[in-house]
C-alpha cells in the first residue's frame, strides 16, 4: 500500500485547526487506506465539485481530508443538518445551510459571495443527492459561469481509495456541451455504491 500524501493547500486555503484534528484526519485516511493524488491550483477562486456522491461515508472522507491537510473550503448542506449539537461544528467546517424546499436564489447568493471574497473555494456535490440520478443539478455550473470562476473536479474513488484532485475545467458557458465533458471526467471513478454517472 502506498503511503498517503499529505499535500499542503495554497496559503489562501490553508486553515490549521490544531494538531489533534490534523492527527485524527490523517489517522482515518491512513487506517482506511485512502490517499490523495493531484494538487490544488494557485487560483484564488473556484467551484470544487465532488462526485460520485452515493453514501454518507463521502462526507466522512471529506471531513478527514479537510482535517488531514488543514483545508479551508466552504460548502452547502441541507438546512436540517444545522441543528444543535451539530450546528456550530458544521459552520466551523465551512458549512452553509441551504433550504432546498424554497427558491431563494442560492445561485445568486453564491455568485455574490464570490464577488465579495478575495478568495473562495466552494465545494458542491453536483448530483445533489445520494440516490441515483440521470442528470446532475446545474447549480454548480451556473455559479461558476456567472461568477467567472473555473471548476475543479474531485473524485472520491472507493474502489481504489483515492481522492483524485483533477485539473481545473474552464466552462465555456454552453451547458449542453460542457456538462457531458465534466461528467466524463468521473467515468472511471467508483463510488461506494456503484451506479452510472449519467444515462
Amino acid at each position: 500500500m502506498r503511503p498517503t500524501t499529505y499535500l499542503v493547500p495554497p496559503p489562501a486555503f490553508h486553515h490549521p485547526r490544531g494538531r489533534v484534528w490534523r492527527a485524527l484526519g490523517r489517522a482515518y485516511l491512513r487506517f482506511s487506506g485512502w490517499r490523495i493524488e493531484g494538487s490544488f491550483p494557485p487560483d484564488p477562486k473556484y467551484v470544487l465539485i465532488v462526485a460520485p456522491h452515493t453514501s454518507n461515508w463521502d462526507f466522512l472522507v471529506g471531513v478527514a481530508v479537510v482535517f488531514a491537510i488543514e483545508l479551508r473550503a466552504s460548502w452547502l448542506g441541507k438546512h436540517s443538518l444545522f441543528k444543535i449539537p451539530f450546528k456550530w461544528f458544521l459552520h466551523w467546517l465551512g458549512g452553509i445551510p441551504v433550504d432546498r424546499r424554497t427558491n431563494h436564489g442560492v445561485v445568486g447568493e453564491c455568485v455574490r459571495a464570490f464577488e465579495a471574497a478575495p478568495t473562495l473555494m466552494l465545494a458542491l456535490a453536483p448530483e445533489g443527492t445520494r440516490k441515483g440520478v440521470s442528470r446532475w443539478k446545474t447549480g454548480f455550473y451556473l455559479i461558476a459561469v456567472q461568477a467567472g470562476v473555473p471548476i475543479m473536479p474531485v473524485g472520491f474513488d472507493f474502489r481504489e481509495h483515492v481522492i483524485q484532485l483533477m485539473p481545473l475545467f474552464h466552462p465555456s458557458g454552453n451547458l449542453e456541451v460542457d456538462l457531458p465533458r465534466i461528467q466524463a471526467l468521473f467515468s472511471e471513478v467508483h463510488g461506494l455504491k456503484e451506479r452510472p454517472v449519467a444515462e
